[in-house]
């Protein structure tokens, strides 16, 4: 995996600006360094005129905008180290441009040049600042290293290199390694009909037409999607009879059972197993079970992700992954059922608290109720505050011991609400890390080869 570096350029103290650009590329177009530049590629730009052509672009901003700062910043390098040996120049050149690409998003001209001059092939990609509609800027965001480094990771797994970055290359800007009609469920109901007239052969085939018309895929304990214009997920189970995920499945009937599980898969349960050096293998070589029918119906940018979200978390073997997504269900689990527990008792306060208080106004009114023998006549003027009183009167037997006041009730409501607020924000934060650790292991075991029976069988070997 490469490591890369990002590095604003200044202008230099008594040179101008173009002589100052012309500094930085002729460096990285260096003759003697890129193989009499068979390894310099552009984008939106001529190599050999890359310098004029950017400062034109700056004095064309200075015109539309403009705006003249000093001591701006003039371009930016990249810095691209592969591990020695892993990668031709030629393939380094390519993940150097594309790096660039993405980073850029196509908005800049840039140059890739690949120097093979030292030990490791190593891009020096250097941007204009300024865009080519020449009225932005790029501007260097927070966490700009990171967020190159984590698509460079991606584009180097997507090419098959290795996981683990040489530790070296590490730097401040371094990243290694209302009522509708119909409504949502008729439309789903409708849509899982459409899927189901394609003839998908698994469940998941049909998870895939769904995904083709438009639906989002959450994973989990229950299956569920989110169409267009949803703000919350539907499952299976609430579609209702002929199609909860189980007669979906009977609905289907292909399902290939224990099919997958005849083939031989990887060692995962060796707890000595190293899950992203397996991955890398695999994808490097293409073999492995199910990777082909992976391939075919999946986003091989998906298991890239997961593999470097697997080293940013510091996860080296497949029961640590199964453990940690075992976690934080069980976590969010606990947290919801907490919060609905504080959201039940912070309504029993208000209606306790609300109740004291009317007790406490009507009082007065009752008690000349009662005096005037309950006249029918100051019942009829008083009607409102007479039923509060007794409403408020007959809740009170529900208390056992003795009726707290409405000091404690208020110091009970703002403990109990800043255990709620405590409780939800660490809920939001669990929630996405289930959400991505489920996705995760999904892909993970799709390219491993790893159904429902293999499953079954890994936890019956644990038991003996």
């Amino acid at each position: 995996m490469a490591a890369t570096r990002l590095i604003a350029l200044h202008m230099n103290k008594g040179r101008t600006l173009l002589q100052c650009l012309q500094d930085r590329t002729n460096y990285a177009m260096n003759p003697d360094k890129t193989e009499n530049g068979e390894l310099v590629t552009a984008y939106a730009c001529d190599p050999k005129s890359v310098s004029q052509e950017f400062l034109l672009s700056k004095r064309e901003y200075e015109q539309k905008t403009g705006k003249k700062p000093k001591g701006d910043v003039i371009a930016y390098q990249i810095r691209q180290s592969f591990k020695p040996g892993e990668v031709s120049p030629e393939v380094a050149n390519r993940i150097g441009y594309e790096t660039a690409m993405r980073f850029t998003k196509g908005d800049h001209a840039f140059i890739v040049s690949t120097h093979t001059d030292r030990a490791h092939v190593h891009n020096h990609i250097i941007y204009n600042s300024t865009n080519l509609s020449c009225d932005k800027k790029f501007k260097d965001f927070s966490f700009s290293g990171i967020a190159l480094g984590r698509i460079s990771n991606l584009i180097c797994l997507e090419n098959g290199l290795s996981v683990i970055a040489p530790l070296p290359f590490h730097s401040k800007t371094t990243y290694i390694h209302g009522e509708k009609k119909p409504t949502f469920r008729d439309g789903l109901r409708e849509n899982i009909d459409i899927a189901l007239s394609k003839k998908p052969k698994s469940f998941d085939d049909l998870l895939m037409e769904l995904s083709s018309l438009g639906y989002e895929i959450k994973r989990g304990k229950h299956i569920a999607v989110r169409g267009k214009g949803q703000q919350r997920f539907i499952r299976f189970r609430s579609l209702g009879r002929g199609y909860t995920e189980d007669d979906l499945q009977k609905k289907i009937g292909g399902v290939i059972k224990g099919a997958e599980a005849k083939t031989k898969s990887p060692d995962y349960r060796d707890d000595s197993f190293d899950l992203l050096l397996n991955l890398q293998d695999i994808i490097a070589k293409g073999k492995g079970p199910g990777y082909e029918t992976w391939a075919k119906k999946y986003n091989v940018k998906n298991v890239m992700k997961a593999i470097l979200f697997f080293q940013e978390q510091g996860l080296r073997s497949y029961a640590e992954l199964e453990k940690r997504a075992g976690d934080t269900s069980e976590r969010f689990d606990k947290l919801s059922s907490d919060i609905k527990d504080y959201e039940k008792r912070l309504k029993e306060i208000s209606e306790l608290r609300g109740n004291i208080i009317t007790y406490s106004k009507t009082k007065q009114i009752y008690t000349q109720y009662r005096q005037s023998g309950y006249s029918k006549k100051f019942f009829a003027e008083h009607k409102d505050e007479i039923m509060a009183h007794k409403a408020a009167k007959d809740s009170f037997n529900k208390i056992f011991g003795k009726l707290p006041s409405v000091k404690e009730l208020n110091a009970e409501y703002e403990e109990v609400l800043a255990k709620k607020k405590a409780a939800y924000a660490e809920y939001k934060q669990v929630k996405k890390d289930m959400q991505t650790y489920q996705v995760a292991k999904y892909d993970i075991d799709k390219i491993l080869g790893i159904d429902g029976q293999q499953k079954e069988t890994k936890h019956q070997e644990h038991t003996r």
